[in-house]
């Protein structure tokens, strides 16, 4: 009888075992969608203001191009 009782009790852990893996697992996808959308927002910040250098500057397309290909 107290093997029995030992499986439901290791069957019961796996369950909440897997219960909170598969939380923690949501609340990383959530984190990792939050971090990549973050990113995504500076780098359209940083080139908003890239071109407003660009716009800007007193410096031809040629001569940008020049500089930066240095």
């Amino acid at each position: 009888m107290a093997r029995s009782k030992t499986m439901i009790s290791i069957d019961e852990k796996i369950a909440k075992a897997q219960d909170a893996v598969e939380r923690a697992k949501n609340k990383y996808d959530s984190a990792v969608a939050e971090l990549k959308k973050l990113m995504e927002k500076k780098e359209e910040i940083k080139r908003a203001e890239l071109i407003e250098a660009v716009t800007k500057s007193n410096k031809s397309y040629d001569e940008i191009l020049a500089f930066l290909k240095k």
